[in-house]
């Protein structure tokens, strides 16, 4: 069942004025390395609004050094990144949150001992227009807009359905609503595009059912573009609308998942089925 936004679909994020289905990323021939070892080689592909866009390869491809290069933790040595019509070679981190890139990590990377509602709270501080001063007085406009947030993360936790673990710290939760915790921060963002790097790893079956179900339900209901990577070839293939295929930092496929799986060159690197 491949994903697709449908026409009542209406984004939450970062307005963009691009259409569904045109380009809304575009990595052009970039290359990324550390001292002597290639990371990434002269890979090209683009990001269509509303889809949802997998990396896939075996461990060491450079799926995860590819998202780093999107959201701006690595400056490439070669290539350029054009988002939303804007071309670069590097960005930091928290430029491409405020403009509409957010990321998950392949380990849980949330504020243990604060509460589902307080980490998810926490993405909404890009948001956030009032000054220190105003947030510690509490008062007047900065009261107001607490409180829009405070709205804003409510509907994302009801979204996800977690409204029974809003209180908790989430070093309590089970792996997978620590998991589903992350995502929320993410969503707080209101990204353009979502980076989700192995939001399955570690998952039990039913996490990873509820966890697509989710990921479909963000880019159907939200509209969000969504860039995946992901080691489950089932939930690849179910969720994807294209595929692009890493090994050993050079692009070796690039289709839909039915194109992709057929790929003589997928078959022989990464799903090692027999000629």
């Amino acid at each position: 069942m491949n994903a697709h936004v449908s026409p009542q679909a209406v984004s939450l994020g970062h307005e963009d004025g691009i259409a569904p289905g045109a380009e809304l990323l575009r990595v052009d021939n970039v290359s990324l390395r550390f001292g002597g070892v290639k990371a990434i080689t002269d890979i090209s592909f683009d990001i269509r609004k509303g889809e949802i866009r997998a990396i896939i390869g075996p461990n060491g491809a450079g799926k995860t050094s590819m998202l780093n290069v999107i959201n701006g933790f690595y400056t490439p040595q070669e290539g350029t990144i054009t988002f939303r019509g804007v071309e670069r070679r590097g960005m930091r981190p928290h430029h491409a949150v405020r403009q509409g890139i957010a990321r998950t990590f392949q380990n849980v990377a949330l504020f243990k001992g604060m509460s589902t509602l307080d980490n998810i709270m926490a993405g909404r501080s890009t948001l956030m227009k009032r000054n220190m001063l105003w947030q510690m007085l509490w008062h007047g406009p900065a009261l107001a807009e607490e409180i829009e947030h405070r709205r804003k993360v409510e509907e994302i936790i009801d979204f996800l359905e977690i409204e029974h673990i809003r209180r908790t710290p989430v070093g309590k939760l089970p792996y997978g609503l620590q998991k589903r915790v992350e995502l929320g921060r993410a969503l707080a963002m209101e990204p353009s595009l979502l980076l989700l790097d192995e939001p399955m790893a570690g998952m039990n079956l039913e996490e990873k059912e509820d966890m697509s179900r989710f990921i479909l339900d963000v880019n159907r209901q939200r509209g969000t573009t969504i860039a995946l990577i992901e080691h489950d070839m089932g939930v690849v293939m179910d969720l994807s609308d294209r595929v692009v295929v890493l090994d050993y930092g050079k692009k070796i496929a690039d289709g839909t998942p039915d194109e992709v799986k057929r790929n003589q060159a997928v078959i022989d690197a990464y799903l090692g089925v027999p000629h």
